[in-house]
């Protein structure tokens, strides 16, 4: 049986970093789910779509192609966007996009073809709820709203984003709203996640914890 690590929790919770690290030192797969949502609402901003425009983004998510190399870049119908996925227009416009039921339909069984034949591990929203309910290992990462919104802002100069702590504060309060109170896949904490607050934690000490839990059998 192939093995399957799921990962939840808010926005800047530790997530991707902690994912990427566990994928090196596990030799698992990593599939960024938040990366495949951040490529439908990219190719909205170029179709000049709005979140009116639900229909028509629900055409362009099953039309576009979605692949990641080995190294982690993110191609949209080819062409690498790994850096533009981050850009602040498709920062605010990727939660409202991912709230669209239709789309997350697409993007579910994206994801769950991507992981086919695969040991993978996975960060998003809802993969212990509803992408992988039945993985092995689940986890539910959280931290503070204030340390939350500080790893972001400092994510974001070294990535040469543009955006204020003001700015990346308020953008995660409002995905938080948004992530809880989707129609579907909403951020939920499964019953049987492990729960780990990441707030007084290092990236390491987050890391450490979980590989014990995921190689402890």
């Amino acid at each position: 049986m192939n093995k399957i690590v799921a990962i939840d929790g808010p926005a800047g919770s530790g997530k991707g970093t902690v994912t990427e690290l566990i994928a090196k030192r596990c030799h698992l797969v990593n599939i960024d789910t938040g990366a495949t949502y951040r490529a439908v609402a990219l190719a909205a901003l170029r179709n000049n779509l709005t979140i009116e425009d639900k229909d028509a983004i629900t055409e362009l998510s099953g039309k576009i192609d979605i692949t990641f190399d080995e190294a982690g870049h993110v191609y949209l119908d080819g062409e690498d966007v790994s850096s533009e996925i981050r850009d602040k227009e498709v920062t605010k416009f990727v939660s409202p996009v991912s709230s669209i039921v239709p789309v997350r339909t697409n993007m579910v069984a994206l994801q769950r073809k991507m992981a086919e034949g695969k040991d993978v591990i996975m960060e998003g929203r809802d993969i212990t709820t509803v992408v992988f309910p039945n993985a092995q290992y689940k986890f539910y990462l959280d931290a503070s709203l204030e340390a939350r919104a500080k790893r972001r802002f400092e994510q974001n100069k070294e990535k040469g984003i543009d955006m204020s702590y003001e700015e990346v504060l308020d953008n995660i309060q409002k995905r938080d709203y948004n992530d809880m109170h989707k129609e579907v896949g909403s951020l939920i904490r499964s019953d049987d996640a492990i729960y780990i607050d990441t707030t007084n934690m290092t990236i390491d000490e987050v890391v450490d914890k979980m590989v014990k839990i995921i190689e402890g059998d």
